[in-house]
């Protein structure tokens, strides 16, 4: 029997492969387009690498009932799940009503760094989310980045909340004005990355994808060298060098050039069937 058809075999037998490799990927921009769709070439890919008894599962920013239905959309079911940039690790749990419990959460006071950021931002919208992935928030938020629900408060009301992220827009600012605005605040207190535009993801101190998706590595029992992580954006940077290290990690063709310069390798962009074509390689 060849290889390929002993990995095929224990995977049926749900026994996963000796020489399995975990893929961890990001949602927004790599798994799903701006619309919210997923390309046909996409769930093929990974159906043929569960199929093949490979670890496939999601790190993303997103709250945890922002997720959950992006596993639906692949008809993926992983051990674990990285949300809100590694602040929450879920555990598969087919006793819990969305088949996951909360494994672990990480949280920390904004207070402080919520009213350091004002002093340089004075006109931003901030919202915290709480380890239930409620949002309270101030100004307008785009509904999308709820998670179970959210709504607006005064910006006193935020200091107080235990949080897993805080998240800052800024629609005064074009980019580079913004990333100018963030680097003169030396925050050293939380971990945070920038997004595509003018947004701000602040997590509890030492805590991004990376962090927990470690802990998943280890728990899961796979080798640094069978590692393959795919994502866009800057909250992605620390799961790429992590996953290049001694594995792959593959930045979309889209990404931003300090994104692309944390991976091993660039892919097509994600209009373009980037992800497929980079979990195609994957055997």
């Amino acid at each position: 029997m060849s290889d390929e058809s002993r990995a095929g075999a224990a995977a049926a037998a749900g026994h996963p492969s000796t020489d399995r490799w975990l893929i961890a990927l990001d949602i927004d921009g790599t798994i799903l387009h701006e619309d919210g769709s997923i390309s046909d070439a996409v769930i093929d890919q990974v159906a043929r690498l569960t199929g093949r008894g490979h670890e496939v599962m999601l790190a993303t920013g997103r709250s945890v009932a922002a997720t959950l239905p992006v596993l639906d959309l692949l008809g993926i079911t992983p051990e674990y799940v990285v949300c809100s940039n590694g602040a929450i690790t879920l555990k598969r749990d087919t006793d819990a009503p969305l088949g996951y419990r909360r494994e672990i959460v990480e949280t920390f006071n904004p207070g402080a760094v919520l009213t350091q950021i004002r002093g340089y931002l004075a006109n931003a919208h901030y919202a915290v989310e709480d380890e239930d992935g409620y949002f309270r928030y101030t100004g307008e938020f785009p509904s999308s980045s709820m998670g179970v629900g959210g709504e607006q408060v005064p910006f006193e009301d935020l200091l107080a909340i235990d949080a897993t992220r805080v998240v800052v827009i800024s629609p005064g600012h074009d980019m580079e004005d913004f990333l100018a605005v963030v680097e003169s605040m030396g925050l050293h207190r939380v971990s945070y990355s920038i997004g595509w535009t003018a947004w701000l993801d602040i997590a509890p101190d030492g805590v991004n994808k990376s962090t927990s998706l470690e802990r998943v590595r280890a728990l899961l029992d796979i080798p640094s060298s069978r590692l393959l992580a795919v994502g866009d954006g800057r909250n992605d940077i620390e799961m790429l060098l992590w996953a290049g290290a001694d594995g792959r990690a593959v930045a979309m063709g889209q990404s931003p050039d300090d994104v692309a310069a944390a991976a091993t390798e660039v892919t097509a962009s994600v209009y373009d069937d980037g992800l497929a074509k980079a979990l195609a390689s994957l055997r």
